[in-house]
């Protein structure tokens, strides 16, 4: 099993300032409505999981925002928590091990990471399932998994309809995914990732790497015991 999901890194520095002329030139979305007789609109793109299905790692993971900015999401309880820094997207065996990671600014949704973290560790391990929340409910990402040989347990997120539940035996692997969150949580609380005093996205990433690092040293050696 993987189980894939992503934890706040808070950051002590200032949010980077989006590119004036970038945003100028940002191409306008169309009206709303019926287009009028003889109006013709332009293709919707396709949207930034679409999008990532025709390209290689590389492209992936440079279109990832990794500058500071603010992010919101649901903790373990259930609340919405925000905060101004990076965010961590792991992904973690079922014996606790962190197979990999890709550090993103705060704002990033986990689903926009799925992908990439996914190519990357299908090169280091063999898994055969591939476990997430709600935040990666998406018919691309169970698409890829699937094509890759791999199953798919995703939590359905129902978009104001009704919640798709697992199958029992779906949700009884589905609880494995809880490891998941015991890996961030001893990152934050035994690794350093809770008090990160560098800036920038290259320092971060260095810092939280020094953890993981070590939590796997760690974590292998209570294998082995």
């Amino acid at each position: 099993h993987i189980s894939r999901d992503s934890t706040a890194i808070e950051a002590r520095e200032s949010i980077a300032k989006k590119d004036k002329v970038e945003a100028a030139q940002a191409k306008p979305k169309n009206k709303p409505g019926r287009p009028k007789k003889g109006e013709v609109r332009p293709s919707p793109e396709p949207s930034p999981l679409q999008r990532q299905r025709g390209q290689t790692l590389e492209q992936m993971l440079f279109e990832l925002d990794t500058a500071c900015d603010t992010g919101t999401k649901k903790n373990a309880q259930g609340y919405k928590i925000s905060w101004k820094g990076y965010k961590l997207h792991l992904d973690t065996a079922c014996c606790g091990v962190p197979i990999s990671a890709v550090l993103t600014g705060a704002n990033v949704h986990d689903s926009r990471v799925a992908l990439p973290l996914m190519r990357i560790s299908a090169q280091r391990v063999d898994a055969c399932y591939e476990l997430m929340d709600a935040a990666y409910c998406s018919t691309v990402i169970r698409e890829e998994i699937e094509a890759a040989g791999r199953v798919p347990l995703i939590d359905h997120n129902p978009r104001k309809g009704q919640k798709q539940e697992f199958a029992p035996h779906e949700a009884q692997r589905y609880k494995t995914r809880s490891g998941a969150e015991r890996c961030n949580a001893r990152l934050k609380d035994e690794f350093g990732a809770r008090h990160v005093q560098v800036r920038g996205h290259a320092k971060v990433m260095c810092h939280l790497m020094l953890g993981v690092v070590a939590l796997c040293a760690d974590q292998f050696t209570r294998l082995l015991v």
